[in-house]
Protein backbone atom coordinates (compact mmCIF):
# COMPACT_ATOMS: atom_id res chain seq x y z
CA UNK A 1 0.00 0.00 0.00
CA UNK A 2 1.58 3.31 -1.06
CA UNK A 3 2.31 5.86 1.66
CA UNK A 4 1.20 9.29 0.38
CA UNK A 5 3.08 11.07 3.16
CA UNK A 6 6.30 9.59 1.75
CA UNK A 7 5.31 10.67 -1.75
CA UNK A 8 4.31 7.21 -2.98
CA UNK A 9 1.63 6.61 -5.62
CA UNK A 10 0.12 3.32 -6.82
CA UNK A 11 0.04 2.15 -10.41
CA UNK A 12 -2.00 -0.90 -11.39
CA UNK A 13 -0.92 -2.59 -14.63
CA UNK A 14 -2.89 -5.74 -15.28
CA UNK A 15 -2.69 -7.95 -12.21
CA UNK A 16 0.38 -6.20 -10.79
CA UNK A 17 0.29 -3.18 -8.47
CA UNK A 18 3.43 -1.04 -8.44
CA UNK A 19 4.54 1.70 -6.09
CA UNK A 20 5.97 4.84 -7.68
CA UNK A 21 8.12 7.27 -5.71
CA UNK A 22 10.50 10.09 -6.53
CA UNK A 23 13.25 9.76 -3.96
CA UNK A 24 16.09 12.26 -3.74
CA UNK A 25 18.22 9.92 -5.86
CA UNK A 26 15.39 9.58 -8.38
CA UNK A 27 15.06 13.37 -8.61
CA UNK A 28 18.82 13.69 -9.20
CA UNK A 29 18.53 11.07 -11.96
CA UNK A 30 15.68 13.04 -13.54
CA UNK A 31 17.68 16.29 -13.39
CA UNK A 32 20.43 14.54 -15.32
CA UNK A 33 18.06 12.83 -17.78
CA UNK A 34 16.23 16.07 -18.60
CA UNK A 35 19.34 18.26 -18.57
CA UNK A 36 18.17 20.71 -15.91
CA UNK A 37 20.21 22.35 -13.18
CA UNK A 38 17.91 22.07 -10.15
CA UNK A 39 14.57 20.96 -8.74
CA UNK A 40 12.87 24.23 -9.65
CA UNK A 41 13.81 23.76 -13.31
CA UNK A 42 12.67 20.14 -13.13
CA UNK A 43 9.31 21.22 -11.70
CA UNK A 44 8.96 23.83 -14.44
CA UNK A 45 9.82 21.21 -17.07
CA UNK A 46 7.04 18.95 -15.85
CA UNK A 47 4.66 21.85 -15.24
CA UNK A 48 4.32 22.50 -18.97
CA UNK A 49 2.12 19.43 -19.28
CA UNK A 50 3.88 18.57 -22.54
CA UNK A 51 5.67 15.27 -22.13
CA UNK A 52 6.74 12.90 -24.88
CA UNK A 53 6.41 9.13 -24.63
CA UNK A 54 10.18 9.09 -24.03
CA UNK A 55 9.66 11.52 -21.12
CA UNK A 56 6.92 9.30 -19.66
CA UNK A 57 9.14 6.24 -19.98
CA UNK A 58 12.03 8.01 -18.22
CA UNK A 59 9.73 9.20 -15.45
CA UNK A 60 8.17 5.76 -15.06
CA UNK A 61 11.55 4.01 -14.99
CA UNK A 62 12.93 6.32 -12.31
CA UNK A 63 9.69 6.31 -10.26
CA UNK A 64 9.49 2.52 -10.28
CA UNK A 65 13.06 2.23 -9.05
CA UNK A 66 12.37 4.90 -6.42
CA UNK A 67 9.36 2.84 -5.35
CA UNK A 68 11.58 -0.19 -4.75
CA UNK A 69 11.15 -2.10 -8.01
CA UNK A 70 14.54 -3.25 -9.33
CA UNK A 71 13.64 -3.28 -13.02
CA UNK A 72 15.87 -2.89 -16.03
CA UNK A 73 15.16 -0.24 -18.66
CA UNK A 74 13.97 -3.00 -21.01
CA UNK A 75 11.61 -4.46 -18.39
CA UNK A 76 10.04 -1.05 -17.81
CA UNK A 77 9.72 -0.40 -21.54
CA UNK A 78 7.98 -3.74 -22.00
CA UNK A 79 5.39 -3.37 -19.24
CA UNK A 80 1.95 -4.29 -20.58
CA UNK A 81 -0.47 -1.45 -21.27
CA UNK A 82 -3.66 -3.51 -21.47
CA UNK A 83 -5.72 -0.51 -20.32
CA UNK A 84 -3.86 1.93 -22.55
CA UNK A 85 -1.56 4.76 -21.54
CA UNK A 86 -4.11 6.59 -19.36
CA UNK A 87 -3.42 4.71 -16.07
CA UNK A 88 0.32 5.33 -16.44
CA UNK A 89 -0.13 9.00 -17.33
CA UNK A 90 -2.61 9.50 -14.47
CA UNK A 91 -0.32 7.84 -11.91
CA UNK A 92 2.69 9.87 -13.09
CA UNK A 93 0.65 13.10 -12.99
CA UNK A 94 -0.44 12.24 -9.45
CA UNK A 95 3.17 11.49 -8.54
CA UNK A 96 4.36 14.86 -9.88
CA UNK A 97 1.65 16.73 -7.96
CA UNK A 98 2.51 14.75 -4.83
CA UNK A 99 6.21 15.51 -5.23
CA UNK A 100 6.16 19.10 -6.48
CA UNK A 101 2.83 20.29 -5.07
CA UNK A 102 0.00 21.96 -6.90
CA UNK A 103 -3.42 20.73 -7.84
CA UNK A 104 -5.32 21.05 -4.55
CA UNK A 105 -3.16 23.82 -3.09
CA UNK A 106 -1.95 21.60 -0.25
CA UNK A 107 1.79 21.92 0.28
CA UNK A 108 3.85 18.80 -0.06
CA UNK A 109 4.60 17.42 3.44
CA UNK A 110 8.02 16.10 2.39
Amino acid sequence: MPNRRRGEVALQLGEVRYTLCLTLGALAELEDAFGVQDLAALGERFGTGRLSSRDLLTLLRVALRGGGHAMSDAEVANLPLHDGLEPVAAALADLLVTTFGGGDGTPNPL
